[in-house]
């Protein structure tokens, strides 16, 4: 078995593939003929977006995020994170929290994405020599 992918559910599949192309730089994979899903090429486990509309049509009833009560994040691994912020910002995401030097070696920022996900922007881990 394999983690395959994560699917955010969102209202437009167009917009959220374009922002986390301008605000990150993952370019999109499948996309499928009638913009309802779309998966971004991310390495392995692939991010992947649903529309609520389509999710609605299959019977389920997606919720919306909660950004001030988010109940998971997407991180994004960057050697640069005070770059990545401010490319994220450009592209409409809302900073959460600044960059900041975690205790366990990683420099880590949060952000807002147009749909209200929570994305943690993060320095690999430094490693103890």
């Amino acid at each position: 078995m394999r983690f395959a992918y994560t699917i955010l559910y969102v209202e437009d599949v167009a917009r959220s593939l374009a922002f986390f192309h301008d605000a990150f730089g993952f370019d999109s994979g499948f996309v499928d003929e009638g913009g309802d899903y779309g998966e971004l090429d991310t390495g392995e486990t692939r991010l992947a977006f649903s529309s609520r509309t389509l999710m609605r049509q299959l019977g389920k009833m997606p919720g919306t995020p909660e950004p001030n009560a988010p109940v998971f994040e997407i991180a994004i691994e960057t050697t640069d994170v005070a770059a990545t912020l401010e490319r994220a910002c450009t592209a409409g995401a809302v900073v959460v929290q600044e960059p900041r030097e975690e205790s366990w070696g990683q420099t880590t920022a949060y952000v807002r994405t147009p749909d209200g996900y929570l994305v943690e922007l993060c320095s690999p881990v430094a490693m103890p020599s």
